[in-house]
């Protein structure tokens, strides 16, 4: 999940076939379709790592080396993207700090009128995958404020860089790469036109590619499933990748918690990617001293959840659903933002109906 410029992100171009070779070698030598990478970028075709790269793809998943070798040559490295990639919010804000940023009232506006502009997908993903629109419309929002901030880097300058160029997740990204060349083949799409988030998250849900190929649902049935510019897809998409996670149709996501005495310093914080699945039932947190303020299911699994809020420690737990949230973005704070936007969001909807 990132936040960029949206004045800069231009939508991506659909083209008829994957590039020839022919067309592939004009990209470099006369720039005749798309330009040339800058002067003194980094030629991702030089790259040490690049060759094997390439012959795994060539060997794995039938490419033909030189429009691979092309595409890459095209491929500028990028130090901004470094350089964000190193300092997400998740990692560095206390709850009282992040939540400020998606929890405002141009957001939950915004999220009713995406509402209103989009009913009848939201209400047939809400039928098919039983994820509640309020929820859909929050990822959303929190990922590209409805699709006005999608992202402004190219998506292969993204993934080169962060699959050559950043050792620390390096086998991730290569793999992402990956991904995106078998996406761009499958779809019949041109790989240097796509725009995304430092990440390589594209899109109105931020989708990296292979959440795509995954999770991604051609929702309106036209042929193309288009998470940049089709609003239908992007959204049976976010509904798509929430039921294949383990969303529990009409299940609750969190309920706030008192804690007895001083069970509340024993009770954990998280760090980014900490959140494992939830494994201790609601019955055991009560014998354990922490106090549900709304009903919950005494059967079901819940993990704690200990905020620094704006008036102090909040308790909470988090059930299946919230969990799944996590499964979009690895943080407790993302899963609790995704989770109040939401709420506001169907009370104003509501309000006005």
């Amino acid at each position: 999940m990132t936040r960029v410029n949206a004045a800069e992100a231009a939508p991506a171009r659909r083209l008829s076939a994957y590039f020839s070779l022919g067309k592939a070698i004009s990209l470099l030598t006369g720039c005749l379709v798309l330009g040339c990478a800058s002067t003194g970028s980094a030629n991702y075709s030089q790259h040490a790592e690049t060759q094997g790269f390439i012959d795994e793809m060539v060997r794995d998943h039938g490419f033909a080396a030189e429009p691979l070798r092309q595409w890459l040559g095209q491929a500028e490295k990028k130090q901004n993207i470094l350089d964000a990639i190193s300092r997400p919010a998740e990692k560095t804000k206390t709850w009282k700090e992040y939540r400020p940023i998606f929890i405002v009232p141009a957001r939950i506006d915004n999220g009713v009128k995406f509402w209103r502009d989009n009913r009848a997908a939201l209400t047939r993903a809400e039928r098919e995958f039983g994820v509640p629109a309020e929820y859909i419309v929050a990822i959303i929002g929190v990922e590209t404020n409805y699709g006005k901030n999608t992202g402004s880097h190219r998506v292969i300058d993204a993934l080169t860089t962060l699959a050559f160029d950043y050792p620390p997740r390096a086998p991730f990204f290569r793999k992402e790469l990956q991904n995106y060349f078998l996406l761009t083949r499958e779809q019949k799409q041109d790989p240097l036109a796509f725009k995304g988030s430092y990440a390589g998250a594209m899109g109105y849900g931020q989708f990296m590619p292979s959440s795509y190929r995954a999770y991604a649902v051609d929702f309106d049935g036209d042929g193309f499933t288009d998470i940049w510019n089709n609003t239908t897809d992007a959204i049976g998409s976010v509904a798509n990748y929430f039921k294949q996670h383990g969303w529990q149709g009409g299940k609750p996501v969190v309920s706030r918690v008192r804690p007895d005495d001083d069970m509340g310093k024993k009770a954990p914080t998280y760090t980014f990617n900490e959140i494992n699945p939830p494994s201790v039932t609601v019955a055991e947190w009560k014998q354990r001293g922490y106090q549900p303020i709304t009903d919950l299911p005494v059967d079901a699994k819940a993990l704690i959840l200990k905020l620094d809020g704006q008036h102090g420690e909040e308790y909470w737990l988090g059930l299946q659903n919230f969990y799944v949230i996590t499964r979009y973005n690895r943080s407790h704070l993302y899963s609790m933002a995704v989770h109040q936007l939401s709420q506001l969001i169907r009370e104003k909807m509501e309000a006005g109906q």
